[in-house]
């Protein structure tokens, strides 16, 4: 699982593959469409694409001469995951903090 973040994290350090991911969320788009809203040239997008699709937050297929990309949910969903799970242990370290504050603050009054 480790291994699944860390390649998604790095896919997702870029600007411009999180606004493609952004993109996909609300719907499938062609290669053609994604690159149409980023002022790189096609080779250098193409191998954002590539980046995406080697992460597994994206996947795309070719029918004739047009490929469509699509998100792929479940790298997400593990992202979640993991955001949430550190979210409950800064939770509790933060609760506990707290309570250590404010038992000082009584014992000095």
């Amino acid at each position: 699982m480790t291994n699944q973040l860390d390649t998604c994290f790095a896919a997702l350090s870029d600007p411009t593959r999180r606004a493609v991911v952004e993109r996909l969320v609300s719907g499938p788009a062609t290669v053609s469409e994604l690159h149409q809203t980023h002022d790189i040239a096609l080779p250098t997008f193409l191998r954002h694409l590539k980046v995406l699709e080697a992460s597994g937050l994206v996947r795309s297929a070719k029918k004739g001469r047009v490929r469509t990309c699509h998100i792929e949910a479940a790298p997400l969903m593990e992202i979640q995951g993991w955001l949430e799970w550190q979210r409950r242990v800064w939770d509790r370290r933060l609760d506990r903090l707290s309570a250590l504050a404010s038992d000082i603050e009584r014992n000095t009054q």
